[in-house]
Order: structure tokens, then sequence, then C-alpha cells
């Protein structure tokens, strides 16, 4: 029998690693969510909107920030969030192409 050898990029997979990760939390998800229903939108209001505390709230944007899945700039004293809709749609992709959807 022929072995097939695998080759990986350690660079791609630790980026598959922290995108899955990122992805793969309920209250990210749920921060995701309102994101998407509501446009760019500022920390202050993601977290009143979800009834969380701003630290857990900018503990979580800031994973989804470091993956990508999230852009931020500031407006004045304010950061907007925004979801990065490429990375999520390959992540999507990759997953379904995984589970062979």
């Amino acid at each position: 029998m022929k072995k097939t050898k695998v080759l990986l990029d350690v660079g791609k997979l630790q980026y598959a690693v922290e995108l899955t990760r990122a992805l793969a939390h309920p209250l990210r998800m749920k921060i995701l969510e309102f994101i998407d229903r509501n446009g760019d939108i500022n920390v202050n209001n993601i977290y009143r909107a979800l009834q969380l505390e701003q630290s857990i709230t900018s503990h979580h944007l800031r994973i989804l920030r470091s993956a990508d899945v999230v852009s931020s700039k500031k407006e004045g004293k304010l950061m907007i969030y925004s979801i990065n809709y490429d990375v999520v749609g390959k992540a999507v992709n990759a997953v379904n192409n995984f589970l062979g959807k």
C-alpha cells in the first residue's frame, strides 16, 4: 500500500485553529449575529443590547478581531466593529468542504 505524504503549512494551520476557535464560541456567535443585523456598530451598543459586561464584550471582540473575523475602526472615542464577510465566508466554505456538504 502506498503512503500519501501530507504537507501542512504550520502558519495556515495555526490561523485555521484561531479562526475556528473564534467562531466556535456561542457568545461570539451571538455578538456576530448582532453585528450582522445592525451593521457597523460600536462596542457600547453591543454590550448594552446583549446585556453583557463591557469587559466581557471587549474580550470576545478582541478574539474575533485577532482572527480577522471582525474589523474595527476608531471614530472619536468609539471603536466601531464590522464583520469581515470574506473571512467568514471562507471559513464556512472550508467547513462545508471538510464535511462534504
